[in-house]
């Protein structure tokens, strides 16, 4: 997905913020934290992570299916290629 460079910043800087939330999830298990706040933390990164999925669906949906230059072959491949993502991955 070239077209994510425009977004490279952003796009990072959330990726790190999810990590540091797994980071955040690792140490609160070893430490033998609460399972509430475990349960807490785990949500707010999965939270984040769909956060991300979101973008990124969208992202595409504009640069590989809507965008009005695209042909009805890039439109149907750029459609069929999120089609086979979600349902690999929703299952």
């Amino acid at each position: 997905m070239a077209h994510t460079s425009a977004n490279k910043k952003k796009l990072v800087t959330r990726v790190r913020r999810i990590a540091g939330q797994l980071g955040a999830i690792e140490r609160a298990i070893e430490s033998e934290a609460g399972c509430s706040q475990i349960l807490q933390q785990v949500a707010a990164a999965r939270g984040a992570m769909g956060g991300l999925l979101e973008e990124l669906i969208e992202d595409h949906l504009r640069h590989h299916v809507a965008r009005p230059d695209l042909n009805e072959a890039e439109r149907r491949s750029g459609a069929d290629e999120l089609i086979t993502i979600i349902r690999r991955y929703s299952k």
